[in-house]
């Protein structure tokens, strides 16, 4: 029988496992797409209602966010996913174990913030604004608590309710930033002696946005409060030091990553070769049009949530390795649709940005390919995790790190934030080759790179193309865009989806 025939994923009395990857990609896509979506819809707000070196601030704080997002998590998801499935192991001991740690080390770290809140708003230089730092250091810690309670929900395949909170804590943070950056002004505006005057500030700026998404992240842990009810909080050693040796590392790779995902939006303030201003105005520029990789972004952490728990749960299974490489071919089919549809239509979402951030649109693609090669070592990462060599993918990541932060420092000065997004490029395609080269290794998987690469090839080319067509003889964009993609898609459907329905009927 043919390798990719769909019949060698099939079970007699249950549902194919790939497809149920596929649906529940699509549950989390959706929520996190629509969810997303209407928080992406605040950009142009954003954009619209405040200058670039405003945005700037925004920019920064998220970047660092990121970062510290991972470390008060110490990487208890994945480590709960490999241990809740061991035999030796009781679920509901590794859940309140990991939970617990997580809970007590975030009380902790507020308590720090709180301690030295001065020297911290002085060195990042906002000591007018120690409200902004207050308000991360909460938002910080109530993701972090919630991480696991996420995890434990995505493990029991609650696909529906974990995409029911996410989108609930997305519609409450877009209501709320409307409240305060349109509805307050406007009311203090016409009742300057209203109650309004008491509960808004107009001088706190863009840290209204931080306090709407501090309000979400609360009203998160409210709804996530079924997931708290019946933990016996403490720490089994026991079982919590296994846990924590196959765990850590995970922070070091999920470190990295931020290294390699936020460093840009941390250190542009300070490399770049402008006064303080200008800095934070191409800041928030370069912030702005990070935003138009959305779509690529989304896709990716759609197939993160239920692609994590799916390669754990399929491990044993005889065709395994198999359904990962399908997954890898389907998965790229799909990224290099999303890039396309970008980059051929960028005339249509370089309008969800102001004009003044529009400057930037030519990072946009290359941010595109990096976010997509970012998802090939999400596919590809399989091979640590399954071997349990969690450590020599710390040292992948950390090489791409220590890469990120050479590439930045160097080029930064030269080219600006053009260099930092071909720094993020060149770091995740690094990372690519040399996390596939140690997986042939020590889990090899066939996948179908000559399929791949052809398909890659010919996005870039459809993309090259269009600019050509575009500067030279003043094609229109949007026909072009529409021939180029209606090109790659009947590509995908004569070399892979006709075989299939061929092998099917």
């Amino acid at each position: 029988m043919d390798a990719w025939h769909p019949a060698v994923f099939q079970e007699s009395a249950r549902l194919n496992p790939l497809r149920q990857l596929v649906s529940q990609t699509a549950i989390y896509g959706l929520s996190s797409i629509l969810g997303r979506f209407l928080n992406y819809l605040l950009v142009p707000l954003y954009t619209y209602i405040f200058s670039a070196g405003e945005y700037g601030v925004v920019s920064e704080l998220y970047a660092y966010a990121g970062f510290f997002a991972v470390l008060l998590v110490f990487g208890l998801e994945t480590g709960y996913f490999r241990f809740r499935q061991k035999a030796e192991f009781a679920s509901e001991k590794v859940y309140a174990s990991a939970l617990s740690f997580v809970v007590v080390c975030n009380l902790l770290f507020l308590a720090a913030v709180l301690y030295w809140q001065q020297f911290l708003v002085d060195a990042l230089r906002y000591p007018d604004h120690p409200e902004y730092l207050l308000c991360f250091a909460a938002i910080l810690a109530l993701d972090a608590i919630t991480a696991l309670p996420f995890a434990r929900l995505r493990a029991e395949n609650k696909a529906w309710r974990f995409a029911g909170i996410r989108m609930a804590e997305i519609l409450i943070t877009v209501a709320l930033n409307l409240f305060f950056l349109l509805l307050c002004p406007k009311l203090l505006e016409q009742m300057p002696d209203s109650a309004i005057s008491r509960i808004y500030d107009p001088d706190m700026g863009v840290g209204y946005i931080f306090l709407a998404n501090l309000l979400a992240s609360a009203a998160k842990v409210l709804l996530l409060l079924p997931q708290f009810r019946g933990v016996r909080f403490g720490f089994d050693i026991g079982i919590l030091s296994p846990i924590a040796r196959y765990s850590l590392p995970m922070v070091v790779i999920g470190f990295a990553g931020m290294v390699n995902e936020m460093l840009d939006r941390a250190i542009l303030k300070i490399m770049l070769p402008y006064d303080l201003a200008t800095n934070l105005k191409m800041l928030g520029i370069y912030g702005a049009c990070y935003k138009l990789s959305i779509l690529m972004s989304l896709f990716v952490q759609a197939f993160r949530y239920a692609g994590e728990p799916f390669f754990f749960a399929y491990a044993g299974r005889a065709d395994a390795k198999k359904a990962y490489a399908l997954v890898m071919r389907y998965f790229v089919i799909a990224g290099i649709f999303i890039f396309l549809l970008v980059t051929l239509f960028i005339d249509f979402f370089k309008y969800f940005i102001g004009e003044e951030f529009r400057a930037g649109l030519d990072v946009v693609p290359i941010l595109l390919m990096a976010n997509l090669c970012l998802g090939v070592y999400v596919n590809l990462s399989v091979w640590y995790k399954l071997s349990d060599r969690t450590g020599m993918g710390a040292w992948v990541s950390l090489v791409g790190a220590v890469l990120t932060v050479a590439l930045n420092v160097w080029w930064i000065p030269f080219w600006g934030y053009v260099g930092s997004a071909w720094a993020t490029l060149a770091c995740y395609s690094f990372m690519v080759i040399v996390s596939w080269l140690l997986g042939q290794r020590y889990y090899p998987v066939a996948y179908p790179l000559a399929r791949i690469t052809a398909y890659l090839m010919l996005g870039l080319g459809l993309f090259l193309v269009q600019g050509y067509l575009r500067d030279r003889y003043q094609c229109s964009v949007w026909l072009s865009g529409t021939l180029g993609l209606a090109i790659y898609l009947i590509a995908v459907v004569w070399f892979d989806i006709r075989p299939l329905l061929r092998r099917s009927n």
